[in-house]
């Protein structure tokens, strides 16, 4: 487990910052327009935002918390001409509309994954699907993969980072960790995350090496600028994270899918981050994923949001296992 997010973890407590590294900072403005601009599908009686640009197989990207589309911006330039790059914004994320009578049992996992799969399935997205999946999104990936795996022509690859892989136990985390989980997962998590906003101004930047510019934080601080349920999300997924079996759906689904991902053939990359934070060296998720057939490992700088540390090589190296 990564100290740096301990060292966030305290700040919630002792109100204590730590420094960023000198990484160099990467200009929003770099990505062509085409990459962050949005269209629109309605599903369930809700806007969803998506990102499209290309042609051919689908290559899917998609985000976790407390993100949106924006992340991919500086990837997706990198497998321009690949083919069919889509970027969705999950359910109440990014530009996709908020959900009515919000609530602690909104936003689940499950629920994002009803609106995700709606949104790919008028997206034709069916055949031949190469997944670029992160945080939270790896879940719905990869659950998104196992519910298609009769389908022999639906996945082509897998590309995933900083992803669940396995469920957790306590006794494998510090327990600041664990404090920090029940804190959330109590009716103070409420307070922090939804009135006092600590997972996008606080938790989000320290999973980062280098420093966000103005522009950048901007953006993704615009769909949380409301207190309150508009950032239900943002306190939804911590909450959903299996450990010790709590909460047994999402426990029962990623056990379920980590057992077919270690059977699976289908291509996998695996980029890891250094020095990472959910698949670190020596971490039972990077036992399980080296596990996985077909595997090709790389890794790159980064913490958690390897997005926005190392875009170029990602990008990269992407591309060149697509192409190899």
């Amino acid at each position: 487990m990564s100290l740096r997010f301990l060292f966030a973890v305290c700040f919630i407590a002792c109100l204590v910052p730590f420094p960023h590294s000198a990484h160099a900072a990467r200009a929003t403005d770099e990505s062509p327009a085409r990459f962050i601009t949005k269209q629109f599908k309605t599903i369930a009686g809700k806007r969803m935002a998506y990102v499209e640009v290309g042609e051919g197989d689908p290559i899917v990207f998609l985000h976790g918390n407390p993100t949106s589309s924006y992340l991919w911006r500086n990837i997706m330039p990198h497998l321009e001409g690949r083919g069919r790059l889509i970027a969705p914004d999950l359910i109440g994320m990014g530009d996709s509309e908020k959900l009515d009578f919000s609530g602690p049992n909104r936003y689940t996992v499950l629920e994002h994954s009803n609106y995700l799969y709606q949104l790919l399935e008028a997206l034709g997205v069916k055949q031949k699907v190469t997944l670029v999946i992160h945080d939270w999104g790896s879940a719905l990936g990869f659950l998104w993969a196992f519910h298609n795996r009769g389908n022999p022509d639906a996945l082509k690859a897998i590309v995933f980072f900083e992803a669940f892989v396995t469920t957790y136990r306590s006794d494998t985390f510090p327990p600041e960790f664990i404090n920090f989980f029940n804190l959330i997962r109590s009716p103070a998590g409420e307070d922090l995350i939804l009135n006092q906003n600590i997972f996008i101004q606080q938790l989000f930047p320290d999973g980062i090496l280098r420093n966000l510019t103005a522009k950048e934080l901007d953006e993704y601080r615009r769909p949380f600028l409301k207190a309150g349920e508009d950032r239900r999300p943002t306190l939804t997924f911590p909450r959903q994270i299996p450990i010790n079996g709590v909460p047994a759906d999402v426990t029962a689904f990623i056990e379920t899918y980590s057992q077919w991902l270690q059977t699976s053939s289908v291509p996998k990359l695996l980029i890891r981050g250094e020095p990472g934070l959910l698949i670190t060296n020596g971490s039972e998720s990077l036992r399980v994923a080296r596990a996985f057939p077909e595997l090709i490992e790389v890794s790159v700088p980064g913490i958690h949001f390897l997005q926005e540390d190392s875009p170029d090589e990602i990008g990269m190296a992407i591309a060149n296992w697509l192409s190899a």
